[in-house]
């Protein structure tokens, strides 16, 4: 089964939507114009129920079927990023320091215009709820949905996630069962030394000695510490000390995240980190606090519905096309607290050679729009067999 040719039809129609979204990228929960365009246009289309405001500024639409039946949901992000475009686009950012440097304003598209065909046809038993979330880079969007009583509310059975990635051949799919994206936790680190002056050192507790152990002694959290056939991650992203030549400060800080596929390994290195930081304080004679931030769980795709995501691709794309067994990635996707509330699944579809996702020169392909909404329709109404 090719992409429909509804689908295939109406992809100026929806490119046209994502380029106007794209022009007027909105950060976090600020969506307030994407989030009227999406609520308009599932009016348009004749959507049976359209609620705004959930999860702060998250637009539900719900899509009733031929007979009465459960309900699955298929969720799209719409905020963008906090950075000045370079693709040199047409329909380029109007909104300086703003962007969308990942593709949410192409998922938004896309689900729309499945929106648009199910609205149509609505060959299928049950509900469709097609969910439009805000605050994915950060916020934690899916979270505030979640605990809005949105899967209650709406009686979600089910429900599904789609990103883009740059580098897999338009047309192409991929998924996973299990662990697909990591937790995505973030740490602060404050040194309190001595300060003084640069040539009398040994008057002082240097911050800036002391934090360079810190960064070099967490090194040892993944090379000494974990199992080697495990994936962890741990990056010092930050390091502010000093303000002059001659003047050894008082303090240091750093910075940094970790990113982990499996709760245990999750616990390990949260301890190992506040582990190394109080034997280094201890051996130097300094303070040294740690700040340690429980951000985004890891990504967790349930086995019987990624089965179903993997044949439904396979169905549209062809065997060859699609990667049922995608290796993990290290980034973060608030689509968990999703998937942590109703099973479901968690997929990627090519975006072709283009700038890596938050990249300044970034732009979503408008050619991967038909096979989106294929998958989507065909995902809801195999799902949703009347």
């Amino acid at each position: 089964m090719p992409v429909l040719n509804r689908a295939a039809e109406m992809q100026d129609e929806i490119a046209e939507w994502r380029r106007q979204i794209h022009r007027e990228p909105e950060l976090l929960f600020a969506v307030e114009k994407t989030a009227a365009f999406v609520a308009d246009k599932l009016k348009e289309f004749g959507v049976d129920e359209i609620v705004t405001g959930i999860g702060r500024t998250g637009v539900v639409g719900i899509i009733r079927g031929k007979s009465e039946g459960r309900t699955i949901g298929l969720r799209a992000d719409m905020d963008a990023l906090p950075i000045d475009e370079t693709s040199g686009k047409p329909w380029s950012s109007t909104v300086k320091g703003k962007m969308h440097a990942c593709g949410h304003d192409g998922h938004t598209a896309m689900l729309l215009g499945a929106a648009k065909y199910l609205a149509e046809t609505r060959n299928f038993a049950g509900s469709v709820a097609v969910i439009f979330q805000p605050a994915e880079e950060g916020g934690g969007g899916g979270n505030e949905m979640v605990k809005d009583g949105m899967m209650e509310r709406f009686g979600i059975a089910e429900v599904y996630g789609m990103h883009n990635l740059p580098g897999m051949p338009v047309g192409s799919f991929g998924t996973r069962p299990g662990p697909i994206m990591a937790a995505t936790d973030e740490f602060t680190i404050a040194v309190k030394g001595r300060g003084g002056h640069a040539a009398l050192p040994h008057k002082t507790v240097d911050p800036i000695v002391i934090g360079s152990y810190v960064v070099t002694a967490l090194q040892t959290i993944v090379s000494r510490v974990a199992d080697p056939i495990a994936s962890l991650v741990v990056s010092v992203t930050k390091f502010n000390a000093g303000f002059a030549h001659n003047v050894i400060p008082e303090t240091a800080q750093l910075a940094g995240t970790v990113r982990t596929l499996n709760p245990d390994m999750r616990e390990e290195a949260e301890a190992r980190i506040r582990q190394i930081c109080g034997g280094l304080a201890a051996a130097h004679g300094a303070e040294i606090t740690v700040s340690y931030h429980r951000n985004y769980p890891v990504t967790v795709n349930h086995a019987d519905e990624t089965g179903h995501a993997v044949s439904v691709a396979e169905d549209i794309a062809g065997t060859a096309a699609v990667d049922p067994a995608l290796n993990p990635m290290m980034g973060g996707e608030d689509f968990s607290y999703m998937l942590l509330a109703r099973p479901g699944a968690f997929i990627f579809l090519g975006n072709g050679d283009t700038a890596g996702l938050h990249h300044p020169a970034y732009d979503f392909n408008d050619d991967a729009i038909p096979h989106g909404v294929t998958y989507w329709v065909k995902l809801a109404e195999s799902r949703l067999a009347a």
